[in-house]
C-alpha cells in the first residue's frame, strides 16, 4: 500500500497504444503521446489521426504566418475546438527528445527555425480524470511503450499504430495485423 505522501509513478512522456481489442471509436487503433500524468489525472495527444489540413486552412492569420504549413491532427475527444501546438526535437545527448506541449504561436515560430524540430497542431486532446487511466491500464486497455526519437519519421494514421505495436513482440505483431472485420480475414 502506498503512503499518502508518496506520488504514484508517472508514465508521462510515454506512448499509449490502444489495445487491438479496443472498440471505443475515440481511441480505436490510436497512438497517444502522454504529456502529463499524475495523481490528478492524465493528458495527451493522439498522434495518428491526421485531418489532412494545415494551420493555414484554419484562418487568415495562420494563412499569412510562417506556421501556415504545419499539419493539423485530431488530438482527442476533449475540447475538440481547442487548438494545441506541440513540437518535438530530437535530443541526441539524452537519446530521446524534447517535447514542447501547448506552446504559443511565438514559441512555435521560434522553434520552427531550429534544426530537427517537428511542429504539429492538434484540435482537442485526450484526458483522463483522477484514477481513470490507472483503471484502464489495469484492464489492459492500453499498451505502454517508450517514445522512439524517430517517431515522426514513421507511418501516418493507423499505419503508425501498426508499426509501433508490431515492433514490440511477435504476438503484438500478429494482433496488429488483424483486420477490423474478422470475416474479411
Amino acid at each position: 500500500m502506498r503512503d499518502r505522501g508518496e506520488a504514484s509513478p508517472t508514465i508521462a512522456g510515454s506512448l499509449l497504444l490502444a489495445h487491438p481489442g479496443m472498440r471505443d471509436p475515440n481511441f480505436r487503433r490510436t497512438v497517444v503521446l502522454l504529456s502529463a500524468h499524475g495523481d490528478d489525472g492524465a493528458m495527451g495527444l493522439v498522434l495518428n489521426r491526421p485531418l489532412r489540413k494545415r494551420l493555414g486552412d484554419l484562418n487568415a492569420e495562420f494563412a499569412a504566418s510562417p506556421l501556415a504549413g504545419v499539419p493539423i491532427y485530431q488530438g482527442g475527444p476533449v475540447q475538440t475546438e481547442q487548438l494545441v501546438l506541440a513540437a518535438w526535437q530530437p535530443d541526441p545527448l539524452e537519446g530521446g527528445f524534447k517535447l514542447y506541449f501547448g506552446i504559443d504561436v511565438e514559441k512555435a515560430q521560434a522553434l520552427q527555425e531550429e534544426a530537427g524540430v517537428h511542429l504539429r497542431a492538434f484540435l482537442g486532446y485526450s484526458g483522463w480524470t483522477k484514477g481513470q487511466l490507472e483503471n484502464e491500464l489495469k484492464l489492459h486497455t492500453w499498451v505502454i511503450t517508450p517514445v522512439d526519437a524517430d517517431l515522426l519519421e514513421k507511418e501516418e494514421g493507423q499505419g503508425l499504430w501498426r508499426v509501433i505495436l508490431s515492433s514490440l513482440s511477435p504476438e503484438w505483431k500478429l494482433m496488429a495485423g488483424e483486420p477490423d472485420d474478422p470475416e474479411v480475414n
